[in-house]
């Protein structure tokens, strides 16, 4: 049986690129005469924004010092052992980029075996062990804390989390054991899986306490020295942690139940990692760590060498390294200064970009519109939602006052846009719309701004045709809500210049959005992929098979809403006027469906109604059914899949050929951050790999062997 040191020795050979976390040791007397202390405080030698992970050789340096403290525990030269972090980061967990380079099912399972006997240890010291979380804790940097007898929290501790369900892992060095074994099954359930599979939400220092994960909150300024305050509290017995009795009984199975009930919902049995993790917590209800530890190394490693997690990794990167650094974006140094934005139209979207660009830039935001009466609302809507940031504390009054003062709307153009530097239009989409209000635009506004369009399927280069300046258009076509979905597309035109596309990313980055540097081609990519995706679910259902059926079809891929729920996001009408617009560019690809049309014309949101005694469940709409004009071909729901996913890898192979982003990475980025397409997908080129559809279709895979996938 391999030792622990010759585990990690090998796992640490396989991983020569690791940031390396150390582990010091430092020795002191607590407070009230309570003893000499041992502190240990991982620290991988960067400022927080590297945090601290534990890959292999980190580990091993976490049981070096933790062969010295046991030592000096069994002699009685000390009283107890804390653990902390460098300022603003405690630990973050496994080091993601080791486990990508694994190759064997044997390399993984020593990861998890590692992690869990040098963790384990400080719970077998002969003396208490405290955890501090100081700063930001995830995965593995909230399990080693797990392991001790007591923890603090920080109050000013923005960020803790088991995040691994949504990367496509279980928390796999005892968080699925000792969390359900410490606060109950139910509180677990909804750190480990709820919280995961809502995008990965976080908890903040005060809600670690109130969840009883940590036993004492203090604050952030002096955290550690109350802390230890405490702990000397704890060792002379003048404070006593009372912790609730654990319910093992039918609470237990209930939370479990309703874990399953909430995965099927989000990933609708399309992803593992959820059901692995909740076998192990459901297992965990006798109390038997031991066996909740190997359950949890077993899966571990079975996890590591499946696609999920590796498409999650891989969706992680692009999010935040690719997202972070757009593919063909040019020098930021071209880039103009935005002093003043001018917003055309006043309706719904456009007051919501105009609300984005007044907090992201604080610059001055300029309404238009047809008349005064659209022109208030658009302005009253903005005011409206700064009082409720202000209402919410999001915000003070002083800068409440000064981002309304900020905005304005006006009628004329010329009074509004003639110091504006980037003016975006949110009109109709209708092309002649379009053109007339970029002439009346360009008539008005100074020569070196920006003029930017909303439009979501029309070409940004016949739109700027008829202008004298053609090469300061650009596309900047924004997802709805605008508030919430990150993506951005950047459109270049035919003759758009180098420095009005750098300003477009320049401001891109100051709203915070994730942009992606798209060819003016029909659609561009999010709309492209999802018109063909809809476009084949509407054929099958055209063509006779049943509305039910075809929607059950897709749901192994684990999306966000099923495809006619998010017809219903979009408007059928829009939805319909996309069709129309591809159908003009790839009549022998896209379809416009007729069955679409008669519900657009019958003035139908969508398919389906909610009722209350069905528990708000869709249920197809009886006058949409009667509207319904059906052939007599029926698909399987596994046909009905192979068609849509057929479809979608024919057309994502298409706009790879036309060059209308730079590789398959960024249709994968557009389709995470633009249309909520699952992380444990990876987007959609590594599933479409992965189930073999890529070279059916193709005839090649879209990502090499060990991207987003085990390596050969």
């Amino acid at each position: 049986m391999s030792t622990t040191a010759e585990l990690l020795k090998g796992a640490a050979e396989l991983f020569p690129d690791e940031v390396v976390t150390s582990a010091h040791v430092r020795h002191f007397e607590l407070p009230a005469a309570a003893g000499r202390f041992a502190l240990i405080t991982l620290d991988n030698g960067f400022d927080h924004t590297k945090p601290t992970t534990f890959g292999p050789q980190s580990l091993a340096n976490l049981n070096t010092a933790i062969d010295q403290v046991e030592a000096e525990a069994a002699n009685g030269e000390i009283v107890g052992v804390g653990i902390t972090g460098k300022p603003f980061i405690f630990a973050v967990g496994a080091d993601l980029k080791g486990v990508e380079l694994l190759k064997r099912h044997e390399d993984a399972l020593a990861i998890g075996k590692g992690g869990h006997d040098v963790f384990k240890r400080l719970a077998g010291l002969a003396v208490p062990t405290f955890a501090y979380y100081n700063g930001a804790a995830m995965g593995g940097g909230v399990e080693v804390g797990l392991h001790c007898t007591y923890r603090t929290v920080s109050k000013a501790l923005p960020a803790f989390s088991l995040p691994e369900v949504f990367l496509g892992l279980v928390p796999g060095w005892g968080g699925c054991t000792i969390l359900p074994n410490l606060i109950g099954a139910e509180k677990a359930v909804s750190v480990i899986i709820e919280n995961s599979l809502n995008q990965n939400r976080q908890l903040k220092g005060k809600q670690v306490f109130e969840l009883g994960i940590a036993d004492a909150l203090f604050e952030g300024a002096d955290f550690l020295e109350q802390s230890l305050i405490w702990t000397a509290s704890v060792l002379n017995g003048s404070v006593t942690v009372e912790r609730p009795e654990i319910d093992r009984g039918e609470g237990w199975d209930q939370a479990v139940a309703k874990g399953r009930a909430l995965a099927d919902s989000k990933v609708h049995g399309a992803a593992p990692a959820a059901y692995r993790a909740l076998d192990i917590i459901e297992a965990a209800k006798d109390g038997d760590l031991q066996k909740g530890y190997d359950a949890e190394d077993q899966a571990l490693a079975d996890l590591i060498m499946g696609g999920e997690l590796r498409a999650g990794i891989y969706a992680f990167n692009l999010v935040q390294k690719r997202g972070k650094r757009p593919a063909g974006a040019p020098d930021k140094s071209l880039a103009r200064p935005v002093t003043k934005v001018g917003v055309v139209g006043a309706g719904l979207m456009a007051s919501q970009l105009a609300l984005l660009f007044l907090r992201r830039l604080e610059v001055p935001v300029v309404l238009t519109d047809i008349d005064q009466e659209r022109v208030d609302k658009g302005v009253g809507y903005v005011h409206g939602e700064i009082e409720k940031l202000l209402g919410k504390g999001r915000i003070n009054q002083d800068k409440a006052n000064r981002l309304k003062g900020l905005v304005s709307g006006v009628l004329d153009k010329a009074e509004g846009f003639a110091d504006a530097d980037f003016i975006i239009e949110a009109v109709f989409e209708e092309m002649s719309v379009k053109q007339k209000v970029f002439a009346e635009v360009e008539a008005v506004a100074p020569a070196h701004a920006i003029l930017a369009t909303n439009t979501s399927s029309l070409s940004v280069s016949e739109m700027a045709s008829k202008l004298k300046h053609p090469e300061r258009v650009v596309g900047f076509h924004f997802f709805n809500p605008v508030a919430i979905l990150p993506l951005l597309e950047i459109v270049r035109g035919e003759r758009t210049d180098d420095a009005s596309l750098a300003t477009a990313f320049g401001v891109a980055k100051k709203l915070k959005k994730t942009a992606v540097l798209t060819k003016d081609a029909p659609a561009f990519v999010v709309n492209r992929i999802l018109t063909r995706f809809m476009g084949e679910i509407q054929n099958v259902i055209d063509e006779g098979t049943p509305v039910a059926v075809a929607e059950k079809g897709v749901e192994p891929l684990g999306l966000p809403m099923s495809p006619l729920v998010l017809l219903e996001l979009v408007g059928p009408a829009i939805g319909l006027h996309v069709s129309e617009t591809l159908n003009r560019a790839f009549p022998e690809r896209f379809t416009v469906s007729p069955n679409l049309k008669a519900v657009v014309e019958a003035g139908k949101r969508g398919f389906y109604v909610y009722k209350p005694e069905n528990g708000f469940k869709p249920e197809l709409d009886p006058e949409v059914a009667a509207l319904l004009k059906q052939g007599d071909v029926v698909l399987t729901e596994e046909q009905v899949r192979d068609r849509v996913l057929g479809a979608v890898a024919q057309e994502i192979g298409l706009m790879l050929e036309e060059g209308v982003v730079a590789e398959a990475q960024d249709i994968d980025l557009c389709l995470i951050t633009g249309a909520g397409w699952p992380f444990h997908l990876g987007g959609i080129t590594p599933y479409l790999d992965r189930e073999g559809v890529s070279e059916r279709v193709n005839g090649k895979r879209f990502l090499a062997q060990g991207v987003a996938s085990v390596p050969a």
